[in-house]
């Protein structure tokens, strides 16, 4: 499958496709399972190698990736609870005998310090759209990849500043006064499927720019953010290429700078 966008506005990694599936690529990357893998780390590799990667509900690699994935709320039962470990840590559970032989990347008597306590972490997980979907798997495939008679839930560009600034245009091409793209905070590979997935089920859907999270950012190219897009909208901005300001001079001498 081919992108308009990705042909005009020249990016330095192919457009990766995101869709449940029921059966494996062969060649696919997976983690192993019950073992720790970011997921954001294997969407990475999916875009620069340009070879699909899988995950299903036993190689989703952490709680978070489950929970991003569509597996379901895996933040249930969470050791100290979700809440504490992305925001002021939770020290009397550190202490206990239950957390002795439990590692994570952030110890959890300190947290991630993402929220200033743990009320404000609790309100920004059950806001989250968790979602179990009806497939085995969910699947990165590069969109080159893709044939025409498959249909991506999501399609994921990594785009530097001057690209992110022209998706963001062109996704209000068609939109008036209406918000087009939303940058939510979330975990990296909650905002390159969890939520742009949602927004697929909303009139009219939203893009979702991504992978702030600080967690994630050591897996990703210093000067690249993720536009995910659900793909409904994703054709409706195809559609929108030809006759919009990518053909014209201001945006043509943008790109052109981008080869320095």
């Amino acid at each position: 499958m081919e992108s308009k966008m990705a042909d005009v506005i020249r990016f330095k990694y192919g457009p990766v496709a995101i869709l449940p599936m029921e059966e494996k690529p062969e060649g696919a990357l997976q983690f192993k399972e019950g073992r720790f893998g970011c997921v954001t780390a294997a969407f990475m590799a999916a875009a620069k190698r340009r070879r699909p990667a899988v995950f299903d509900r036993r190689t989703f690699g952490c709680p978070g990736g489950g929970v991003g994935l569509g597996f379901g709320d895996q933040y249930v039962g969470f050791p100290g609870g979700i809440e504490c470990y992305i925001s002021v840590g939770n020290p009397e559970f550190a202490r206990s005998p239950e957390a002795q032989n439990i590692r994570f990347p952030t110890p959890l008597d300190e947290g991630e310090g993402y929220f200033r306590s743990s009320e404000t972490a609790r309100n920004f997980v059950d806001s989250l759209p968790m979602t179990d979907i009806p497939a085995q798997y969910v699947g990165f495939m590069p969109l080159e990849l893709l044939t025409p008679a498959e249909s991506p839930a999501v399609i994921v560009f990594l785009a530097n500043t001057d690209q992110l600034a022209a998706l963001s245009c062109l996704a209000h091409y068609d939109r008036g006064g209406d918000t087009a793209v939303i940058s939510p905070f979330a975990a990296g590979c909650q905002s390159l499927f969890l939520l742009p997935y949602a927004e697929a089920e909303k009139d009219p859907p939203r893009a979702v720019i991504g992978l702030t999270d600080i967690s994630a950012r050591k897996h990703v190219d210093r000067d690249l953010l993720s536009f995910a897009v659900p793909y409904r909208m994703f054709r409706d901005m195809e559609a929108s290429v030809e006759g919009s300001f990518l053909a014209r001079d201001f945006w043509l001498r943008i790109r052109e700078r981008n080869k320095e």
